[in-house]
C-alpha cells in the first residue's frame, strides 16, 4: 500500500509540473538530463536501475538535439523520477528482510 501511495504522489507531482511548466530552454534541458543521469547512476550503483530509464534519457537527448527542449525536460524529469523511485524501492527491499 505504501508503494502505491508513493508512486501515485510522484505521478501527481510529475503531471502537475508538466502542466504548469513554462517554455523550456536549452539550459533547462541540459540541466534536467544531467540530473536524471546523476540519479540513474545512483540507482545503477546499487543494481536497481529500472529497465526503461536509460532509454528515456536517450529520448530526452534526441529531443534536445531536435531543439524540442520542453519534451527533453519532460522526459529527463520522468527518468529522474524513475531513478529516485528505484532507489526508494532498493531501500525498502533492503530493509524488508526475509518473509516467512
Amino acid at each position: 500500500m505504501k508503494k502505491i501511495v508513493m508512486l501515485a504522489a510522484a505521478a501527481t507531482l510529475m503531471l502537475g509540473a508538466c502542466a504548469t511548466a513554462p517554455t523550456a530552454s536549452k539550459d533547462d534541458a541540459m540541466s534536467a538530463i544531467s540530473m536524471a543521469k546523476q540519479e540513474t547512476a545512483k540507482a545503477k550503483k546499487v543494481n536497481y536501475e529500472w529497465r526503461d530509464t536509460g532509454k528515456i534519457i536517450k529520448q530526452a537527448e534526441e529531443a534536445m538535439k531536435k531543439e524540442d527542449y520542453a519534451t527533453a525536460v519532460k522526459l529527463a524529469n520522468k527518468a529522474k523520477t524513475q531513478s529516485v523511485l528505484a532507489q526508494q524501492q532498493y531501500q525498502e527491499q533492503k530493509n524488508a528482510g526475509p518473509r516467512f
